[in-house]
């Protein structure tokens, strides 16, 4: 199923359901209510909801976004910070976006977890992207300098991944009784938690929970596969069993993510579509306003002509 990300173009509306048309203009029937959409959006997004005139078939916490945090910050506050009332807020928020989803009529909502707090200040992604860059990627020096922020990593992450966790178990509940899918997003950052070795851990927890299932980014997997830090495929293999849907960007080499697809990028979806996805999952693209539209337009028709020989299965 083909959704399409407010994250394009909410920045430029201040009526939600400007916004919405403008989506609807581009051939996509459902949305994705972004992180970035504004309080002041959403009466407009509700009335061309309850009109026909879209369909929302996601939500992004936080959505909408914190009144008291400018621009665009989903990770402003997270479920792992040292501080309990950065920790309480995420959690209320979160709350608010479950609520949100369920007045859409929205089936799933995407969820970042949090950090590696000790890590966040170092910027080790960045550091490795910056080595990438320069030619280091594939070298002895690289491979050390990347085996010592495994290693640190792996020492400090146990604590955030339990608080983490602890916030899913929570949220897991809500979403029962909402009866939405929490989407655990697979992060583009080394520092970002769940990691590629705690995410299979973690989904395997609540593999009985219809609730909670994997939510798959081409693009940050990409980045993290051009890093050495994972292989795409054999990621989504592992995770598979848990698969809801995914964030459709590709990726300019080595860290350029949110761009169209087929435009020069090197995320594989030829090869990657057909061995994990089906129809009826969400394939929802979520890309940078610097995308045309006449970008997207070219890019959909090779896409919908991709989409069309995926097997036919259930979304969940």
């Amino acid at each position: 199923m083909n959704v399409f990300s407010t994250c394009w173009n909410s920045r430029r509306h201040k009526d939600g359901g400007a916004m919405c048309d403008e989506i609807r203009e581009l051939g996509f029937e459902y949305i994705e209510a972004s992180h970035g959409l504004n309080l002041s959006m959403l009466p407009g997004l509700i009335k061309a909801v309850d009109a026909g005139r879209i369909k929302v078939a996601g939500v992004h916490n936080f959505c909408p976004a914190p009144i008291e945090v400018p621009g665009d910050a989903p990770d402003a506050y997270t479920f792992t910070s040292h501080r309990p009332e950065t920790r309480e807020r995420a959690m209320r928020l979160t709350q608010e976006t479950l609520l949100t989803a369920a007045r859409l009529g929205a089936k799933y909502v995407v969820l970042h977890m949090g950090n590696v707090e000790l890590m966040t200040t170092a910027r080790p992604t960045r550091e490795l992207e910056r080595l990438v860059r320069h030619a280091w990627v594939g070298s002895k020096e690289y491979a050390c300098r990347k085996g010592e922020l495994v290693r640190r990593r792996a020492k400090l992450a146990p604590l955030y991944y339990e608080r983490a966790r602890e916030a899913l178990h929570t949220l897991a509940e809500k979403a029962a009784e909402l009866n939405l899918v929490l989407g655990v997003e697979g992060r583009s950052h080394f520092e970002q938690v769940p990691g590629e070795w705690e995410m299979p851990r973690l989904l395997e927890e609540f593999a009985g929970n219809p609730h909670v299932r994997y939510w798959h980014d081409f693009g940050h997997i990409q980045r993290k596969h051009n890093l050495l830090l994972l292989n795409h495929d054999q990621y989504l293999r592992c995770l598979q069993p848990y698969l809801y849907g995914a964030h459709v960007n590709d990726v300019e080499w080595p860290s350029r993510d949110h761009r169209a697809p087929f435009q020069g990028g090197c995320v594989e979806f030829e090869r990657l579509l057909p061995a994990y996805f089906t129809q009826e999952m969400p394939l929802t693209w979520e890309l940078s306003s610097s995308v045309t539209a006449e970008q997207i337009r070219t890019a959909r028709e090779r896409w919908d002509s991709l989409v069309s020989t995926l097997p036919v299965g259930s979304a969940h």
